[in-house]
């Protein structure tokens, strides 16, 4: 990973700083606010999607003032750049969900394949409600019809890097989030 001002390069991609880190982070608290609203008295059950949102989750979690409880899932749908249209379950759950409020914590939502995987599993396991946060979500790519409750921010269908997303495992650890500028 090398830094050129404003611009990045990444394995043999170059990207660009798209949004910053205090817009990210407005973002976040803004999210946390209606999930405050929202399970005020319920102590819900949050699930991490893993690698990608553990930024996102660290930085929510700052804002979420509720009883709670957290638990990390691993999926992965992608390979490089493009999604692969297979999740596989990496780590399962280690909480019951049975008769459980649910928030699924999530970095960015595209295609939406990842969370319908997750969503009909969580039902097979009978929790009561099973609700999605994202920080990212392209609604032009996405695939499906179930409602996406709290969204940090709608974006355009770019590949991008930085505050928890990746490139090949690579960049997860930037401030800011960076978009594509050569393929």
């Amino acid at each position: 990973m090398t830094s050129c001002m404003s611009r990045i390069k990444v394995h043999d991609k170059e990207f660009e700083i798209y949004i910053p880190q205090d817009q990210i982070e407005r973002a976040i608290r803004k999210v946390a606010d209606q999930i405050n609203r929202d399970y005020a008295g319920k102590n819900p059950l949050f699930l991490i999607v893993l690698n990608g949102a553990f930024m996102f989750a660290a930085e929510l979690f700052k804002n979420v003032e509720i009883e709670c409880e957290i638990s990390f899932v691993k999926l992965s749908s992608y390979h490089g750049t493009e999604s692969t249209s297979v999740v596989r379950e990496l780590i399962g759950l280690d909480h019951s969900v049975s008769g459980r409020n649910i928030v699924l914590v999530e970095d960015i939502i595209d295609s939406g394949l990842t969370m319908l995987f997750t969503i009909d599993k969580l039902r097979k396991l009978e929790a009561a409600d099973v609700k999605i946060a994202t920080l990212l979500f392209k609604p032009k790519a996405f695939k499906y019809d179930y409602p996406i409750d709290y969204i940090g921010m709608e974006i355009p269908n770019d590949f991008i890097i930085g505050y928890g997303l990746d490139y090949n495992e690579h960049a997860r650890n930037l401030p800011d989030i960076y978009r594509i500028v050569s393929e």
